[in-house]
């Protein structure tokens, strides 16, 4: 089992005991660690970019309790340095608590959230309706995001019989794997750019500034 660093703290470097590397059909080479601070690709965000001993990790991915990071060439048997590129994980992770505040946003219309999708350039939310749903405009998910963003929410993290929780303040826990600000103050501006009904189902799409 490879430890998430990411769950339960920020930091971008670090250093972590090489488990197993084995080469890939593609000419990679698949890197297990003890301990990882990189995001793998899953739960509606990117994977995060970086470095392990300076060699560029290409790809990272969820294999049962492990994580999988794809190197172009091998690392030695021993203890490795691990960078998290910090401009793509800072955006990763607004554009993930972007997508969790909509969430908060659309439940007050009475829509529920089922799919999310928080890469660069293509962050959507997908809500079904509830009994009490009516169609919100971009204003007023809008007013709702900014509220909070104003009151600075603090990330709050909980683990509850294994289970990952993320919330912002006193609103919705939600079970969740990504990686978030630290506080709402830190999230930018979200600009939701547009709202479509289809096939019953509530799209909102947005991205962060």
């Amino acid at each position: 089992m490879t430890e998430r660093l990411y769950y339960t703290h920020d930091a971008l470097e670090c250093t972590a005991r090489l488990i197993r590397t084995s080469l890939q059909d593609d000419g990679r080479y698949a890197v297990v660690l003890d301990q990882t601070l990189f995001h793998p690709q899953g739960g509606g965000q990117p994977a995060d970019t970086g470095w392990i001993n300076g060699v560029v990790v290409e790809s990272v991915l969820q294999q049962d309790d492990e994580i999988i990071h794809l190197l172009a060439q091998p690392l030695p048997r021993e203890e490795v340095t691990l960078q998290v590129d910090a401009v793509s994980r800072a955006l990763h992770t607004q554009l993930h608590s972007a997508g969790h505040l909509i969430g908060y946003a659309g439940e007050l219309h009475g829509w529920q959230p089922i799919k999310a999708h928080h890469w660069p350039g293509e962050g959507r939310i997908t809500f079904n309706a509830t009994d009490s749903a009516s169609v919100p405009d971009i204003d007023a998910l809008s007013e709702h995001i900014a509220r909070w963003q104003a009151a600075a929410l603090p990330r709050i993290v909980t683990f509850d019989a294994g289970c990952r929780t993320v919330r912002f303040g006193d609103l919705p826990a939600y079970g969740c794997g990504g990686t978030h600000v630290p506080s709402l103050a830190a999230l930018g501006q979200v600009v939701i750019s547009n709202i479509k009904i289809k096939k019953g189902q509530l799209i909102v799409y947005y991205t962060v500034q």
